[in-house]
């Protein structure tokens, strides 16, 4: 059986050589095919006629030829295409959906280094594709189809200005300004390298910037929000009130506060949980999270009388239950926030825009806020080289799974899971102490690199 190609966040792998030219334009094709059908071939002004689709990437060199197969793939079948240029996957979910278009794709390998690219496909109204959606895709690659010709072939247009659009959309979800806030903002040398300090400054706050000159391969390289100590060493040497990290195709942000703190994910999850639950507008004062959020995240909602639906790793999963349970907030620990009411998938900006708001709203540190939340020390342990298959059936290891568990009570827990977007087996673990913590995470990655090589 061959490996599915689609992993938690599209099709990734090292350009040119899994994700090639003739991959790309393959899947766009058979995308073309399942979701302009979806769509009902409606276009972005109502008419019947050819679908519509829009394309953006992050700056690395090798998303310049992988948009050339992705657009020929998509106007060869019929398809109308809006080039949109680098933009973030926030920004083209929400052209997905302003412009009405049938479908969007992005292409980016998100924090993975330079060599790396990906593809992910959006269904109209900008919201990430389903496994089922997905699996049709591969389903339909190298089919027999018929090719339209003459003036049933798609035309193509470059869109630049719509990243304009994105700003004045993040700018318009916060209520307030940023007038006063001083901040170091880093961009990975990504996709937000210019619309995030735009949007910041926009709303009034002096932005400095770090990671900010993309070259095409200098994308997450030792910047972003995946390395943090060059942010933090700025933030401390200008004595900025904070610091925004993105990653390389900012659907995610990370913080660092004006003493040099990290503030990850899940504290802020819990400021903008807090935030809406004042105004009212937390729905169901619920937010969900997946099983690697931290228990000092579950036990400052508890504290707060908010609620929590876990789910597994992955904002899609995230996005799958907020959706179904009418939910407007919830994301990971890795900083994807998702904020229903004003986007369809993880916004960096948007959050960053948020978060901030509510420092200058509340009159308090980003220090202040983040610290309702107490932290339980949490090691994470990347088991590179080894099997995911074996890890999922092994019975070593879930012995010894169930061993550290019982050890550890209700003051810790252990997760064990394959990373769906690169070759490895993570061991998260938490508990009282980070002594503990890391005895049993290294304990457990032994038994990994042992039993499932």
């Amino acid at each position: 059986m061959t490996a599915r190609l689609f992993g938690t966040d599209g099709v990734r792998g090292v350009a040119g050589r899994d994700l090639t030219a003739e991959l790309a334009m393959d899947l766009s094709v058979a995308a073309a095919h399942v979701l302009g059908d979806a769509g009902a071939f409606e276009s972005s002004v109502g008419r019947r006629g050819r679908p519509v689709a829009v394309v953006g990437r992050d700056p690395r060199a090798s998303g310049e030829f992988l948009e050339a197969a992705v657009v020929a793939g998509l106007a060869s079948s019929g398809v109308d295409v809006l080039r949109l240029g680098v933009l973030p996957t926030p920004a083209v979910a929400y052209l997905t959906s302003a412009l009405g278009a049938d479908l969007g794709v992005m292409l980016s390998a998100s924090h993975n280094p330079a060599p790396d690219n990906g593809l992910k496909f959006l269904a109209r109204g900008g919201f990430k594709l389903p496994d089922a959606t997905e699996n049709e895709i591969e389903r339909r690659l190298g089919e027999k189809w018929t090719r339209p010709v003459g003036p049933a072939v798609g035309r193509v247009r470059d869109a630049f200005g719509e990243a304009d659009r994105y700003v004045s959309h993040v700018l318009t979800s916060v209520s307030g300004r940023l007038d006063g806030l001083r901040l170091v903002v880093d961009c990975a040398h990504g996709a937000a390298h210019v619309v995030a300090p735009e949007a910041l400054r926009r709303a009034g706050a002096v932005v400095e910037t770090i990671g900010a000159a993309p070259d095409g391969l200098n994308i997450n390289d030792g910047v972003g929000s995946t390395h943090l100590g060059a942010l933090r060493e700025a933030v401390l040497a200008s004595g900025a009130d904070a610091g925004i990290a993105y990653d390389g195709d900012a659907d995610r942000c990370l913080a660092v506060t004006g003493s040099g703190e990290v503030v990850d994910g899940d504290q802020i999850m819990l400021v903008l949980a807090l935030a809406m639950h004042e105004a009212g507008t937390l729905a169901k004062d619920t937010v969900v999270a997946t099983i690697m959020s931290n228990l000092g995240f579950k036990i400052a909602l508890r504290k707060a009388g908010l609620g929590m639906v876990e789910t597994a790793v992955g904002d899609r999963y995230v996005l799958e239950a907020m959706r179904a349970g009418g939910y407007n907030l919830g994301g990971e620990q890795s900083g994807h926030v998702l904020m229903l009411d004003h986007a369809t998938t993880g916004d960096g900006l948007l959050t960053s825009l948020h978060l901030l708001a509510e420092v200058a709203r509340s009159g308090r540190s980003l220090d202040e806020l983040a610290g309702a939340m107490t932290r339980l020390p949490q090691v994470l342990v990347n088991v590179r080289d080894v099997s995911k298959a074996k890890a999922a059936s092994s019975a070593e290891l879930a012995d010894a799974v169930a061993d550290a568990e019982k050890a550890l009570g209700d003051t810790g827990r252990v997760v064990i899971r394959p990373s769906g977007t690169e070759p490895m087996v993570r061991v998260m673990v938490e508990a009282e102490t980070q002594d503990e913590a890391e005895q049993v995470a290294n304990r457990l990655a032994e038994v990994v690199r042992t039993s499932c090589g």
